[in-house]
Formats: C-alpha cells, structure tokens, sequence
C-alpha cells in the first residue's frame, strides 16, 4: 500500500444508521475518525441507502437512527468545519453512479464477494434474496467513488470490498477512459499549471515515455499532487497523459487498514446491540454504573474470600482498556488473593467509563437542545457533497456518452 499524503488524500467513511451508538462503535471507529479529520480530508455519510439492503421493513425507525447517530458523531468530536457530515440519499447521484457501475460489474465478482454468502447464513431471518442485497457492493463503490477518495478507513474483514471498488474503477477506466479529444484536454491542463511547471512535467513525461525513466515518473506525479489551480478531472487526465494509459476518471482507491479494535461487552463478547451487551456513548450515569456492576465475574468466586483468575472474568477484558498497568497488577493480585472483592475490581472501571462518557453526554445534551443547528450542519454538509458529486458526474455522463449536446 502506497503511502497517503496528508490533506492531499481524500477519506471516505460511512454508517448505517442503526440508533444510537455504544462504546464498541466509539473505541472500534469514531476515534479513527477523529485522528483521521486532522489528517485528511475527510467525508463521513450515513449510509441509509445501505441499511434498506437488510432492513427495508423498518424504515419508519431509520429516520430517528439518522439523527440519533448524526448526534452521538458531534458529540464524540466530529467536527463539521474539518470533515464533510452528509446523508447519502441527499445526494441522489450516488444512484446514477451506481447505475452505471452496475451496467459493467459482472455478476461473478459480487457473488464472490465473501460478505455475501457470510451475511445470509448470520441473518437468516432477514429477507436478503434481493438485488439490492446482492447489488450493495456496487452501491459501496459508487458512495467511494464518486468522491475520488484515496483511502478508505476498513478493517481486514473489509479489504475485499475496497478491492472490489478498485476493479470496478479499473473496468470503467479501460472501457470510457480515452475520452473524445483527450489530447487536447490535456494540453490544455498542462497550460492552467503556468509556465515554470508546465515545461516541468513536459520535461519528465518526455523522460519517461521515451527513456523509461521511472523516476521521472514518480516526480511528475508529485508535481500533480502539489497543484492547487487544476481539477480534481484535470489532476487524473494528466496522470492518464503522463504514462499513456488514458484518463482515470475513477482513481483506484486504497484500503487505509485501521488497527483491530474489540471492545468488549457486558459478557466478555464482542460489544454488539444483538448480544444486548452494550454501554450507549449517552446512557444515563446511574445505568451505566448499575450495568458495570452487575457484569458477571469469575464463577470461582461463589464467596468472597474465594481467591480468583481475572483472566476468566469479562471484567478483565474492560481493565485491558480502560485501566493503567498499575491498577491491572492491583486487580490481578487482589482477584487471585481474594483480597479485593468483585465490587472493588469494578470500581476503577466505572470511573474510567464515566469519565470518558461525560464530555460525549454532556455535548449530546446541547445537539439534542438545538437540532435545528445538526439539520443545518448535515445540510450543509450534503450541499458540498453534492457539488461534488455531480463535477464527478460530469465527467462519467460525458465518459459514458450520455451527454447530448
């Protein structure tokens, strides 16, 4: 995987909106985020289209989720002014595109994607026997896609849906990338560059073309990524130009892979609303302590003065987070001594837990009070998501031959 230079790299994320988020979601992806929007230029979406594909029956419940979920990301420090926070079905060409991959995806490639049989078995009651269930790979690659993003935050589980993104954009690229009058497109791309870096990169495009020099390659295309006063369009026809290969209007992204994150539950599993082992970024203090507390610990310990084995109990796993290595030496001596009880483990854990859910609680307050300014935010950021989306849209039409003039 190449490296990414920051704030010349696009990211792209999104969510289905499945209510409100829990520990598992903050610790697992929001604070990704988070480091991410200093980094990059970021795109988060909730993915509502993508919640229908196994859940279109409850669609009276997906609009609370939105707004539940667009809260629980303010709250924890998205920040609107660093990041683009949109809706995906604000920006309906996210359809068209996803129309016009799936006019060249062949079927094989989404059968073989290996959530798809994976997903049928774990959701039988679900009814997944439909196009947009087969289809929401596609879907994916159109959200990525459409925004040239270059790194896409996944864990190893996802990899093979950003691969299959990349197929997808090297299909469309071979099949509509040498566009009508590309020569003189580019020309004129190189002309908006100025005169010292235009004769540059005519210079190294010379050099490689015609004396295989892959260094000059590579210069030329820092040169691209340094270039504020051309396109994003005009940025890929001069990378098509420089190596011969044509336009690729839709640059191949990279899977950004995120460090294995899992949060444990109530019960040692992984936290997850379908376990119902779950601690909300919102919840009450008084809940989340009474959930803490009520954890189950080491069956050995029947009595008190039982000595334990932390590493058999589920609180364990939440002191492998929360707690420093001094505090997990006090717990694994006093636990195997039985000179601390399960209650004293427990406590410097709530503590942790509440005093990292304060600041999110009390920033959720204030959105909740004020949802007028999370529409105007989600709004606004739709609006810039869609300028976007249709420049990209331009040039697809125009690749595709569905511009009539």
């Amino acid at each position: 995987m190449s490296a990414h230079n920051p704030r010349q790299s696009r990211v792209l994320s999104g969510m289905r909106p499945t209510g409100r988020l829990h520990l598992g979601h903050y610790h697992g992806v929001l604070k990704n985020w988070l480091r991410l929007q200093q980094e990059y230029e970021c795109y988060f979406f909730v993915a509502d289209w993508h919640a229908l594909t196994t859940a279109y029956e409850e669609r009276e419940i997906i609009s609370r989720n939105v707004w539940d979920m667009v809260i629980d990301w303010l709250a924890c420090g998205v920040n609107p002014k660093l990041a683009t926070v949109f809706i995906q079905s604000r920006v309906p060409e996210h359809a068209e595109l996803h129309l016009l991959l799936s006019m060249v995806a062949p079927l094989g490639w989404l059968e073989r994607v290996p959530t798809y049989k994976d997903q049928q078995e774990n959701l039988r009651e679900k009814d997944l026997l439909t196009y947009g269930f087969l289809g929401y790979p596609v879907l994916q690659a159109a959200d990525i896609l459409m925004y040239k993003a270059t790194a896409i935050p996944v864990g190893e589980d996802q990899v093979s849906h950003v691969e299959l993104t990349r197929e997808l954009a090297r299909r469309f690229n071979y099949m509509f990338g040498r566009e009508p009058g590309f020569e003189e497109k580019a020309e004129e791309a190189v002309r908006k560059m100025g005169k010292k870096n235009a004769k540059l990169y005519a210079n190294l495009r010379k050099r490689y073309q015609e004396q295989g020099d892959h260094e000059a390659l590579e210069v030329a295309r820092a040169l691209l990524e340094g270039q504020q006063n051309i396109t994003l369009g005009d940025r890929e026809r001069l990378f098509g130009y420089l190596d011969g290969s044509g336009r690729n209007i839709l640059p191949e992204p990279e899977a950004l892979l995120t460090p294995a994150s899992r949060m444990p539950g109530l019960d040692g599993r992984k936290m997850s609303k379908s376990y119902g082992n779950t601690i909300g970024l919102r919840e009450d203090p008084d809940a989340v302590e009474r959930k803490v507390r009520t954890m189950p610990t080491d069956p050995a310990r029947v009595r008190r003065s039982d000595p334990g084995e932390p590493t058999k109990c589920p609180v364990w796993d939440l002191h492998k987070v929360y707690s420093d290595e001094r505090t997990q030496d006090w717990v694994m001596d006093g636990c195997r001594s039985a000179g601390i009880g399960c209650i004293d483990c427990k406590k410097p854990v709530i503590d942790a837990v509440q005093a990292e859910l304060a600041p999110i609680r009390q920033r959720g307050e204030e959105f909740e009070a004020d949802p007028d300014a999370v529409r105007r935010i989600v709004a606004e950021g739709c609006e810039s998501a869609r300028s976007d989306a249709r420049e990209t849209m331009d040039e697809v039409r125009t690749a595709v031959g569905l511009e009539y003039r």
